[in-house]
């Protein structure tokens, strides 16, 4: 995924500097620090379902797969300038310390419940501000739009994303009523690392469910990765941190995915469904949409995500 300037004021999602290599280390491995301390060394041929380094790459490179990814970005970039000059009133509203730290509330013309969207880009890219498009769909049918900004790694790590989330959604707890919304109605969305970090939101207080669109649920092959130079991601932050190895949220979680997107990425969403299964949820897989193009059926009015969203939300 291809990196975007973040706003201004935003911190920069560029890397910091690189840890001392241990004399042992593989000639291509990665040695930051992981969450629980110790350095984190990525060989570059590890393997995942049989799958080299290289191939691993290629599988979750979405922004290779999709010839005109780069293209589409600017498109929702511009989509999403005028639905912000549409609703100006607003936006930035802080919820932490950290420059990242905002909130784009898009309120209804109607009190009714809320949608907290997470942007993706890798947790390392990308800003809410690329994403408030997707706020048309949803507010045509009287859904409250919250679009959460939070730190991008390298400067936080996966648990410090989460903490800077889980405050955003007791910010919204305490202030969104204000304008309109039940702060005990939320429904938690997210697109790609986005939907990761909502799954493992689900159990916060308020959420009635959860929409993860083209999300990942295993932390291994991002671990194994390209991707891992910023996370430093090693085994035991996997195990933590991947919503397939932690305990399932009973609340209801729609898991979608786009029927042209790259064969791992469908397998992420149907093996996670595999985990769930007799729990409250649906395994969505939307014909002709691809990684990038599958927000277009959250954005529009009639799109199936929308459908699914304002079902989740009792409208």
């Amino acid at each position: 995924m291809s990196a975007t300037q973040p706003p201004a004021g935003a911190a920069s999602s560029h890397e910091g500097d690189a840890a001392q290599r241990p004399k042992d280390a593989p000639p291509h491995a990665s040695t930051r620090q992981s969450e629980s301390g110790g350095p984190c060394l990525q060989a570059a041929g590890g393997l995942y379902r049989g799958m080299t380094r290289e191939a691993i790459d290629a599988a979750y490179n979405n922004s290779a797969a999709v010839l005109n990814s780069a293209v589409l970005m600017a498109e929702f970039d511009e989509r999403s300038q005028k639905l912000r000059s549409a609703y100006p009133h607003y936006l930035d509203l802080r919820y932490g310390p950290a420059p990242r730290n905002r909130i784009d509330y898009f309120p209804a013309s109607r009190p009714g419940p809320l949608l907290v969207f997470i942007h993706g880009g890798y947790w390392q890219a990308r800003a809410k501000e690329n994403f408030s498009f997707l706020a048309n769909g949803p507010l045509d049918h009287g859904l409250h739009v919250a679009m959460v900004g939070y730190t991008l790694a390298p400067e936080r790590s996966l648990d410090g994303i989460l903490g800077e989330l889980r405050a955003a959604l007791a910010w919204l707890g305490q202030h969104a009523s204000r304008w309109g919304t039940d702060p005990q109605r939320i429904v938690l969305s997210g697109w790609s690392a986005g939907a990761h970090l909502a799954t493992l939101l689900m159990d916060a207080p308020g959420v009635l469910g959860a929409l993860a669109i083209s999300g990942i649920y295993d932390l291994e092959p991002i671990r194994l990765s390209y991707l891992n130079e910023k996370l430093c991601l090693c085994p035991p932050d996997v195990r933590r941190l991947s919503p397939i190895h932690r305990p399932a949220s009973k609340r209801e979680l729609v898991l979608a995915c786009g029927g042209d997107e790259l064969p791992e990425w469908q397998r992420q969403s149907e093996a996670y469904a595999a985990v769930r299964a007799g729990l409250p949820g649906t395994l969505l897989r939307v014909p002709d949409r691809n990684h990038f193009t599958i927000l277009e059926e959250l954005a529009s009015p009639d799109g199936i995500l929308t459908q699914h969203a304002c079902r989740l939300a009792g409208l």
